[in-house]
């Protein structure tokens, strides 16, 4: 029996005037004729008409948000009338994954249909590039001696058989780059490797300061992103955009954001503050190195463990104003002693670490006053944070996040104000994503008045290709057992499947339960998340005919794994915060009694869309969803929740789904052995 849900239909797409509208069909087929098969869909060509008539808006408060499901084509949607607009436009992304697809891919096919001379460029934040200073610096002093030097070195030694072979392989690197890009590097190389030859933008003194300011990658990432007509970046390269005033990003006059649903999430981090003892341990042991006399880094290292200790007991726990007595007495005295490091660094840099470089007698004094000026730098943020942690206000939430390695953390209570201040108020800004929560640009802070909303659909036929099994009859999570009876409820769906299953679970926990009580009782794999890493996990899965992979919240979304390999995505249940997450608590509050509807239920709806949406990759997929939480088919909020989902077929019958599972595994089965023959 189908369970009782609300049908979840394509929003009317209003009518777009012809002067908007014009040419903006054709030149779409234009270019998605080069692609194989390649048609315009029908929402494809609404949401391009749509996104023409938004930028074809001067000035702020004209806003689209359009979800346009997976199939869609949503990223030519957007940028053929972003080519043809003829304004500079930033694009703004989520994941890297997508970053790259539209630099490398994307773009490089609407230049082509488009017969456009169309430039672009890629931006990241400067950590992203390859220092040419601090490679200078390690070539003058020797590669080892650098690197004992290098932040952070007292809590790790390097060690020669990896460390050390990094670094190694990251400066014959730096020979073969243009660009200096980390994304073009071959393997992944540790935090310390990387960070030895590259600054954050907290350190770097800029090109006027630094002796390699003229051969800087990132400066030279920064000229390009000025000349571009279109310019990818990432959410969080924005967040520092707006955090900084406007200081980061060339002036452009658009703006579009895919992956908006992570939007969020992403500026409350990026307009936050973070600070961990690692990080006043590594400024002080920085400073340590570029001093003659570092007994005031050697106070700021004693600082820490006081600093430490008392943010350790207050794990996920919202902090009141001050801090309070033991971390606001902890943080007043690391501030004293970055203080008092950062007089002795202006001495030792004779001055503003801004003004322009004395020249040096000797290329080892040269390279100690950069590094001398790249800790001033580090030491001035660091102490600044965290006098603004200790003065935050109610629009801030302040607390101590969890995991190994605590930090004090802040983050806006409402980050609407600021977009819509900075964004929304400023340009035409177009929002998209394959799964929205309704009403996401309002929230963010978009003007009523200049908001149009779409849904275009997904040109997948879901209701014959997909089933949305909910198990019902599956107990209440606090009652004993109730997690074997899940388990085994994994046992079936799967073997029905023939393995060929995407686990999505709520928490590590679970599900490392899960592939403990499995492994011994089912015939196929189970690839574990932290295994290996994400790329190898998925390509692992993929190669693979029959095989599992079980993953926590990173494998939500992002995840693109299409045919036979994949017919069955498992959800142990569904994706609420935490109760006691500290800034969804204070949302929550801030909420009143709406707070549930308000903060949890569309932050729930999008990662539960975001996790179904793992299915359906092509036209031809088939399979099963099978959310394991009864209260999908149970609870008065049942309806908002699957009204987000694309529109399958929906059952609480386990027999309907194993029945799906096994005609979908023989088909795969009979399919592969007529390939293999």
């Amino acid at each position: 029996m189908l369970f009782r849900v609300m049908l979840h239909l394509a929003a009317s797409v209003p009518r777009m005037t012809a002067r908007s509208s014009s040419g903006v069909g054709a030149r779409l087929e234009q270019v998605v004729s080069q692609l194989p098969a390649g048609e315009v869909r029908e929402g494809q060509l609404h949401m391009a008409e749509a996104v023409a008539e938004a930028l074809a808006h001067g000035g702020g408060g004209a806003t689209l948000a359009v979800a346009a499901g997976t199939g869609t084509g949503k990223s030519f949607a957007y940028l053929v009338p972003v080519v043809m607009s003829g304004k500079k436009v930033v694009v703004a992304t989520a994941t890297k994954a997508l970053q790259d697809q539209l630099a490398s891919k994307d773009l490089p096919l609407v230049k082509a249909g488009l017969r456009s001379a169309v430039r672009w460029a890629v931006l990241k934040g400067r950590s992203n590039y390859l220092c040419r200073q601090r490679l200078a610096e390690m070539e003058q002093l020797g590669r080892q001696a650098s690197l004992e030097e290098s932040p952070g070195a007292e809590a790790r030694p390097a060690t020669a058989g990896g460390i050390g072979q990094q670094v190694a392989k990251l400066v014959e690197w730096a020979g073969k780059t243009r660009s200096g890009d980390r994304a073009e590097l071959e393997f992944e190389p540790a935090a310390r490797a990387w960070s030895s030859l590259s600054v954050t933008a907290d350190e770097c003194p800029g090109a006027q300061r630094c002796p390699s300011g003229a051969d800087c990658f990132a400066e030279k990432a920064r000229g390009r992103a000025a000349t571009a007509s279109v310019v990818v970046i990432n959410m969080h390269l924005l967040g520092a955009h707006l955090r900084s005033g406007g200081a980061v990003l060339p002036e452009h006059d658009a703006l579009v954001v895919d992956e908006a649903h992570e939007l969020e999430d992403v500026m409350a981090a990026s307009l936050g503050l973070d600070v961990g003892a690692g990080r006043i341990r590594g400024v002080a042991a920085a400073a340590r190195a570029a001093l003659k006399d570092g007994s005031a880094a050697e106070d700021a290292l004693d600082a820490v463990v006081r600093f430490e200790h008392a943010i350790s007991t207050a794990v996920e726990q919202r902090l009141p104003g001050g801090l309070g007595d033991e971390i606001g007495s902890a943080v007043r005295l690391v501030v004293q002693r970055l203080t008092r490091l950062e007089t002795a660094l202006r001495q030792a840099v004779g001055g503003d670490a801004k003004a322009a470089p004395a020249p040096r007698r000797s290329a080892r004094g040269a390279e100690r006053e950069q590094r001398a000026v790249r800790s001033l730098l580090a030491a001035e943020h660091l102490r600044q944070e965290l006098e603004s942690l200790l003065a935050a206000g109610e629009d801030d939430v302040v607390f101590v996040s969890g995991g190994g390695r605590p930090s004090l953390r802040s983050a806006p209570l409402d980050v609407s104000r600021t977009l819509s201040a900075q964004l929304f108020e400023q340009m035409p800004v177009v929002l998209t994503s394959a799964t929205m929560a309704p009403g996401l640009g309002r929230r963010l802070g978009a003007p009523g008045a200049g908001l149009v909303e779409l849904d275009v659909g997904s040109p997948f036929d879901y209701p014959s290709n997909a089933l949305l099994y909910c198990a019902a009859k599956l107990p209440d999570r606090r009652r004993p057992g109730a997690e074997e009876a899940m388990h085994e409820e994994i046992r079936l769906l799967v073997e029905a499947a023939g393995g060929r299953t995407l686990g999505l679970f709520t928490s590590r926990r679970a599900m490392e339960a899960a592939a403990a009580a499995l492994r011994p009782n089912i015939a196929w794999p189970i690839h574990l998340q932290g295994e290996l890493p994400k790329a190898a996990l998925l390509e692992a899965f993929s190669r693979e005919a029959a095989a599992c992979l079980f993953a926590t919240m990173g494998f939500w979304q992002g995840v693109d794994v299409p045919g036979p390999t994949l017919s069955l995505v498992v959800i142990d249940r569904l994706p609420f915060p935490r109760p006691d997450d500290p800034l969804f608590s204070a949302r929550r509050e801030a909420a009143g009694t709406g707070g549930f509807r308000q903060v949890d239920l569309p932050r729930a709806a999008t990662l539960l869309a975001q996790g179904a949406g793992r299915l359906i990759r092509t036209a031809s997929d088939r399979g099963v969803v099978a959310v394991l939480d009864s209260r999908l088919a149970t609870a008065s909020y049942s309806g908002y929740l699957v009204k987000a989902l694309p529109r399958m077929r929906r059952t609480r019958e386990r027999s309907e789904a194993i029945e799906l599972l096994r005609a979908i595994h023989s088909e795969a089965v009979a399919a592969e052995v007529t390939a293999g023959g």
